[in-house]
This record gives C-alpha cells, structure tokens and sequence, in this order.
C-alpha cells in the first residue's frame, strides 16, 4: 500500500499544477475538477481493495523457508532407510516402510512355496496297513499238520519314490520301503504252501517288539535307446537297478496274483511257488536281498512290447551281506504282451539258479528251475492267471513241481465296480528225494522230525476270496482255503483256512 501511494503522489501534484497552470495552457478549471474528482475516486477504490488484500496476506500462515523444507524430507529419508535396513516391522517406522516390508515377506513366502513344490514335483509317496485274522479247521491238535490256533498279524508298508536330476536323456529314481508288523500267522502250520503271504515280524525281535526295517532301497536308471538319439522317437530302454530290493518286484509278476494284501493270500498264488513257498529265490528273513538288475524293453509295436531281464540277487548268507558273489541268486526273463480275446495279456518266462538253495534236511545246495507266469485280461471284468514252475537240477526241496490256476472277476455285474471275487487251485508235487527220505523216517526215526510220515504225491490248495471296497482307501476281504493232503501226507486230514483281511492304503 505505502508503494502504491507513492506512484499515485506524483499524479496529484501533477493534477495541483493544472490547477495553478495559465487558462490558455489547460482545459477549463470545471472540467479539471471533475477530472479530479473521477481521480479520487478511482483511489478510494484501490486503496479499499489493497486494504482487502493485506488483511487475506495477514490472516494466511507464513510459508516455510526452503532450508527447513528439505531439512524436514531429509528426517523422512532417514526413517526410511533405517526401516528397511531392520526385518523387523515396527509400528513406529513410517507406514511405506511397513508397506514394503509386508509386500516383500509375502513374495518370499510364496518363492519358498513355489520352490517346495518344484522340489517336490514328481515325488511319491505311500502308506499301507494290513491287518489278517484267520482260523484254522480240521487240524488236530498235536497232529504232524501243526497247531489249530488262531491267528491275528498286522503289517505296515510305507514307501516314497523320489525322482533324480536327470543327465542327459537319462532319467533316474530312487526308491525307499519300510516294513513292520507283528504275528506270523498261520505259517507254522506243516504245509508245502503258507496260508498267509502278508504275515511280517523281524524274527530277531521278541513277539512283543514291532520293529521298522529298510526293506528296500535301490536306484534305477532309465536310459532311452540307441544311445545319443533323439528321445521323443525312442522306442527302447535300457533299465539298471542296484541296491537292497524284493526280486518279486522285478521278476515273476502278474495282474492277477501278485499282491497279497488285495488278492490271493496263500504264497503259492501269490509268486511262484517253488521260488517263494519252496524257498529258491533266497532272499533274506524278511523278505529283502541285494543285487543288480538289467533290463532292455522294445515298444516298437505298441500293443506288443516286450522285455529282456537279468538278475542277480544275494541268496543265502548274501542275502544278508556275509557270501554275496560266490553263490548267487541268478534270474532271466523274456516277457511279452498280447492282446488276445478282447483284452491284453501278459506273458512271462523265466530261469532260475540258486546257488545257496535251502533244504528239508538242514542242507545247502544249488539248485536251478525254469517256469512260466501268465496273465489275460478277458472283456472288462475278468482276468485269468496261470503259474507253472519245475525244478531242473538240485536236491533238498520238498516239492519239484507246482502248477496254479484261477482268476477275479470284477464287480460291475452287481453294480459294485470297485468289488472282486477271486478263485484259484494249486497243486505242489512231492519231489522224489523227499518221498524216499520221509520214508526213512517211518523206518528208523530220524532225519525229518518234522516229518513223521511217507509223503505222497503232493499237496492241493484251493483259494476263493471277496474283495468288497468300502472306499477308496478301506477294503474288507472275506477269505477261504481248503488245503488237501498238507505236507504231501496221503492219510492227512484237510486243513481249512478261514480268515477276514482289512486294508487301509493312502
């Protein structure tokens, strides 16, 4: 205001010097007068107006010097900075800071997650528990059959299959099974077969006592063929296992008779016969032996592929790692699949040579057999099986011959798809060597103390059981054998198998 007034002095004295100045130099004194007037006026209304403007200037607070300004940012930098230099989210710490950190915890959670899942990718894993009641009928107590308790096991698996780095176009695996369980069912009992193929104790343990073991653990190879080709056009694999296993996994397999714990449960259905009921495949107490396997497989004709295996297994002591490579289990297998009568089959031959083969007498010799496992799928709801196994060469079995046939029939004709009915017969016969030595037993009581009879021809077994599935992972089967003429013993009563098997598997 104090400015303005004084640009504005100037033109009032400029307007008093027209007032004094000569007539002929100015307009008239009336119209300098209203001139004036329209002067004064006009700053009457300036000076109203700056007058507004200074008490609008008075009434705003005074801005901030720049200085304290970026003083203030700089305070707020630092916060920050220290914030984010701490993992730890405070509620003193400025709220971007918090911001941040928070963002920054769930993208490094979800890296850990994302990282968990691709280790974990191609990983399996699996428990299964089974648990056998079964009853004896039609054994006397104290008879050369054995005992007529009844008997109650349980047996637990767990396994996890976990997928390696592949190199090249070489895939590779390692697997890993843990068992445990207790009571040995009715395997006492004075049979060529055994009634319960489930039944697992770790014999070095008391009854009491439920021991974990590593069953297996071996490490497989997958390397596609020819070497160096392009793999998506491959139509060969080379296959190398080594390591602890079950060479049931491998060698002898069938659609039909091969699990104990959902199909038949006699061993003489459920492999081979003179391989696991008559003790030539070796393997250690608990069911397990080292050893190296190789095979090569062909699905150049998709529907026809076939395969070539060789095995050798610790048999014996090797099973157990004290005699491995003087005197092993060596096993070879050609097998073949088919598609006959509305359904795909397999077929399987194979060679056997024990060298540490078990006897009836306490003795250990090599003996060596060949036999065949088939399985065809007929139509959609039944499939039949047929085993056959013979000794070539060797002494100390008890029985030289077996022969089993049978087959399930799934339940879709009554609307329970998820149900089986199985059947299957057997027959073991008497090797000639144990038949003269039992003889001798009658004569001069000794050799065989198990054993006080002349055995006969063989012994028969018959199986029939119902597999009804409550769910996915729970299943109840009703289970009955009949078993004539046990042990071989022309005179013996036949002996009478009822059981129930429960099943849990996730």
């Amino acid at each position: 205001m104090t400015r303005l007034n004084h640009r504005l002095r100037p033109l009032a004295l400029a307007g008093a010097a027209l007032l004094t100045a000569p007539a002929w130099a100015a307009p008239s004194q009336k119209e300098l007068l209203r001139l004036l007037e329209k002067m004064n006026a006009r700053l009457d209304l300036l000076e109203k107006r700056n007058g507004e403007l200074e008490k609008q200037i008075q009434a705003q607070p005074a801005a901030a010097p720049l200085d304290r300004r970026v003083q203030s940012l700089e305070e707020a930098q630092a916060k920050i900075t220290q914030g984010l230099n701490s993992e730890d989210i405070s509620q003193y710490e400025p709220e971007l800071t918090s911001r941040l950190k928070a963002v920054e915890y769930q993208s490094l959670n979800s890296l850990k997650a994302a990282r968990v899942i691709e280790a974990l990718d191609g990983v399996t894993a699996g428990v299964s528990l089974t648990t056998v009641a079964q009853r004896p009928g039609g054994v006397a107590t104290g008879s050369a059959a054995g005992t007529d308790n009844s008997q109650f096991n349980y047996r637990a698996d767990a396994f996890v299959t976990l997928p390696l780095p592949k190199v090249g176009d070489t895939a590779s695996r390692l697997f890993a099974q843990f068992r445990m369980g207790q009571g040995t069912g009715l395997n006492g009992l004075a049979t060529y077969s055994k009634p319960n193929a489930s039944a697992f104790r770790v014999l070095s343990a008391q009854p009491d006592d439920s021991v974990a073991v590593l069953g297996q653990a071996w490490y497989q190879a997958s390397i596609p063929l020819p070497f160096g080709g392009f793999k998506p056009h491959s139509k060969e694999t080379l296959e190398i296992n080594f390591g602890k296993m079950d060479p049931f996994v491998f060698f002898d397999q069938n659609a039909a008779a091969n699990d104990e714990t959902k199909q038949f449960l006699n061993t003489v259905f459920v492999h081979n016969a003179l391989l696991d009921a008559g003790g030539d495949i070796g393997v250690d107490a608990n069911g397990f032996t080292p050893g190296l396997r190789v095979s090569y497989s062909n699905y150049r004709t998709k529907s026809e592929a076939w395969r070539l295996s060789l095995g050798v297994f610790g048999a014996g002591r090797g099973a157990n790692y004290e005699r491995f490579f003087s005197s092993p289990l060596v096993i070879a297998q050609a097998e073949t699949q088919l598609r006959l009568f509305d359904g795909v089959g397999n077929y399987r031959a194979y060679y056997w040579r024990n060298g540490q083969a078990p006897g009836y007498d306490g003795s250990v010799s090599q003996r060596s057999g060949w036999g065949f496992s088939a399985d065809q799928r007929l139509g959609d709801a039944v499939t039949v099986f047929g085993r056959y196994g013979q000794h070539i060469s060797g002494a100390g079995a008890r029985f030289d011959r077996a022969v089993t046939v049978g087959g399930e029939i799934a339940g879709y004709g009554w609307n329970r798809g998820g149900d089986a009915i199985g059947v299957a017969f057997g027959w073991l016969h008497t090797n000639n060597d144990f038949s003269r030595g039992s003889a001798r037993v009658d004569a001069n009581g000794n050799g065989i103390p198990d054993f006080g009879y002349t055995a006969g021809s063989g012994e028969q077994v018959a199986e029939i059981y119902y597999r009804y599935r409550i769910n996915r992972q729970f299943e109840l089967s009703p289970d009955f054998q009949y078993i004539g003429k046990p042990g071989g013993a022309p005179g013996a009563a036949a002996i009478k198998v009822f059981g129930l098997r429960a099943q849990l598997t996730f």
